[in-house]
């Protein structure tokens, strides 16, 4: 039963990272080619406003965390999110300046690192029961 549950869960938070990655390239897609926002500016706007949908989607769907104590998960959260944030945007830096990638391409793999580390964290820290 716990194999299922994991893999119901994995499926889950491929279902919604998906979804967060359309809503990340969209905002990106956006504030780099009709704003003319600098790549990074770009990428953090981005992540943020997928992150505030992820939480919820995250709590309530993926872990099914539904004890209530926002006062722990938020703050918990928040630390998953700097270390998978952190980990893609220094992927996204190195893949970028250092090895000369496209930007939308370095974007796009990043999501990669970004939810690995993620959905890691969450599992094992945020919403570990």
């Amino acid at each position: 039963m716990g194999e299922i549950k994991n893999t119901v869960r994995i499926l889950r938070f491929i279902l919604i990272g998906t979804l967060n990655a359309l809503i990340t390239a969209l905002v990106v897609w956006l504030m780099m080619d009709k704003l003319n926002c600098n790549y990074i500016v770009a990428n953090v706007a981005a992540y943020v406003i997928a992150q505030t949908h992820n939480f919820f989607w995250s709590k309530y769907w993926i872990f099914t965390s539904r004890n209530g104590k926002f006062h722990r998960e938020i703050p918990l959260f928040l630390i998953a999110f700097a270390c998978a944030y952190g980990s893609q945007f220094l992927a996204l830096l190195i893949m970028v300046e250092a090895l000369g990638l496209n930007e939308y391409l370095a974007q796009f793999l990043g999501l990669f690192v970004y939810g690995a580390v993620n959905f890691l964290m969450n599992k094992r820290v945020t919403f570990k029961k």
